[in-house]
Formats: structure tokens, sequence, C-alpha cells
């Protein structure tokens, strides 16, 4: 496992957006544009793909410690972090659309009208077979 495994599955396992990449790597003063991001998420066999180094991996984990439990001065609690993480991650219609639960209530039965009963017809039809021979 590479840096660049490394990399894709802190991303996904805390639901990590470009641009939020490249505000926790502002959080240690390292500077990288989103393209450059996006280039260690590519394939391997993709023409810009680019290593990731040691180097950047570990500013990314520095600066992570700092985006999720804070500062000394300013603690968080990491999974505060992580959920607000996770609703940016939905869609914008699941965000905004509130669900309201009834009770449930008993609606009335529907009476279905009385089975009639099924004529059975043959599927097959009597056919005469006529295959070029003269029977008398």
């Amino acid at each position: 496992m590479n840096n660049n495994d490394i990399f894709k599955k802190l991303r996904v396992a805390l639901m990590l957006r470009d641009d939020q990449i490249e505000e926790i790597l502002m959080l240690v003063d390292f500077r990288m544009s989103k393209g450059e991001i996006g280039n260690f998420f590519r394939n391997a066999d993709h023409p810009k793909f680019v290593e990731c180094g040691d180097q950047v991996l570990r500013n990314f984990l520095n600066g992570l410690v700092i985006h999720l439990r804070g500062t000394k001065e300013s603690p968080k609690n990491p999974m505060d972090v992580i959920a607000v993480h996770k609703k940016e991650a939905q869609p914008k219609e699941f965000r905004e659309k509130k669900i309201e639960y009834r009770e449930k209530t008993e609606a009335p039965k529907k009476k279905f009208p009385a089975k009639r009963p099924i004529k059975k017809e043959p599927i097959v039809e009597k056919v005469q077979f006529k295959n070029g021979k003269n029977k008398k």
C-alpha cells in the first residue's frame, strides 16, 4: 500500500472534498492547488497521475489533526467535525427537506368486488396438420 492509497482511503472515510483537503493543508502552511491534489487520486495508468510523496502525506496528517481536534486554545470534538462533513457530503435535496412523520391511523379497508369465475379455454386449438401426404 502506497501513500496514494492511504490518502484515498482517508479522503473517502472522512468524506473530504478537494477544497477541504486544500484548507487542511493550509492549516500547516503547506500550499497546494486543487488540481495538484486531484492528481493524487487518479488511476496509476492515467497520464496526469502523480505519486504522493511522504512530505505531502505527512503535512496532510498533521493538518488533519488540527482540523479534527483543534488547537490547545480552541479544542474541537472530532465527531462534530465529521458530522459536518457527512452533512455536506449529502446531496442538496436531502439536506433541505425536512421529513415530518405522522402517526399511523387506521384507514378504512377497501372492499374489493367478488372474483368472477374465469372460463378456461384451451390454449391450443385443434389444428389439422398437412404434411404433404394424401391420405384417403
